[in-house]
């Protein structure tokens, strides 16, 4: 897909996205958002900036380790989500959001300790070059981290994707787990002429409550939002059918899901100047 339609693509689904993904996808990818600000070793006073920061998810938890005397930018292409983490972020001044996309971060060279994107570069049509913008955003010795979806076959929610993509040609995201190949991530951080790299990838099981759960997180709240919007009732009603009948096998006796799911997170540093 051409890059520039890609990105028109991800900016219009996501702000249809933006009001259902908090509730969504909460308390499924806290383990993998804990991994991150773990990575991340965010300190008091540093100047932080997110890319991809959707609902504003890991921003509070960001902002609140760099304390009023830090700050802390979070961006994403998506205006409603912007506004979603301007909200979220109300009652701590020191954090700005602004709609940027990942890879072209406008913020000047060098003027940040810490980048990091949580569950972002999937959508970004060139993910090595968000990487890159990053790394230019922060100083010699500053880090970037960056969290994303593991390989295909060890996320259960998957068949998603085909699913809709036989009812309606949705763009969403043709490479959405190529980050998550094994050294994918890896050999985009030494692209980017990164140092001191560690890659962790986790296994985890996402529980969601019920079916109705489920389907407003993965339909309304995740990247095949702007396709599920054309749907009419009935083919939304086939879809929903065909994506449970995937999940099956992860049904729990209380009616709910764990669903399992892959996360990969690098760290890397910028050299230090001689």
């Amino acid at each position: 897909m051409d890059a520039k339609l890609q990105t028109r693509v991800q900016r219009y689904g996501w702000d249809a996205a933006a009001e259902h993904y908090e509730d969504g996808w909460r308390g499924p990818l806290q383990a993998a958002q804990a991994t991150l600000v773990s990575f991340a070793a965010v300190r008091p006073g540093e100047r932080v900036i997110e890319a991809a920061c959707g609902s504003g998810l890991v921003t509070r938890t960001l902002a609140a380790a760099t304390g009023p005397e830090g700050h802390v930018l979070a961006t994403d292409l998506s205006q409603n989500m912007v506004e979603v983490t301007a909200d979220a972020t109300r009652d701590m001044p020191w954090t700005e959001t602004a709609r940027m996309s990942a890879d072209a971060l406008e913020v000047a060279p060098e003027s940040y300790d810490l980048a990091v994107s949580a569950l972002g570069l999937m959508y970004v049509p060139e993910p090595r070059h968000a990487i890159a913008s990053m790394s230019r955003a922060v100083r010699p010795g500053g880090r970037v981290v960056a969290t994303v979806w593991g390989e295909r076959r060890n996320c259960g929610w998957a068949e998603i994707f085909p699913i809709v993509d036989r009812r309606v040609a949705s763009d969403v995201c043709p490479l959405f787990y190529a980050c998550g190949a094994p050294g994918a991530l890896r050999r985009d951080f030494e692209a980017a002429g990164l140092v001191e790299i560690r890659e962790h990838r986790q296994h985890e099981h996402l529980a969601f409550t019920d079916e109705q759960t489920l389907l407003a997180a993965m339909l309304k709240g995740g990247p095949v939002a702007l396709a599920v919007k054309r749907f009419t009732p009935q083919v939304l009603a086939e879809v929903e059918a065909e994506f449970l009948g995937s999940v099956r096998d992860y049904r729990t006796a209380s009616g709910g899901y764990s669903i399992p799911g892959e996360f990969v997170t690098v760290r890397g540093e910028k050299p230090r100047q001689p």
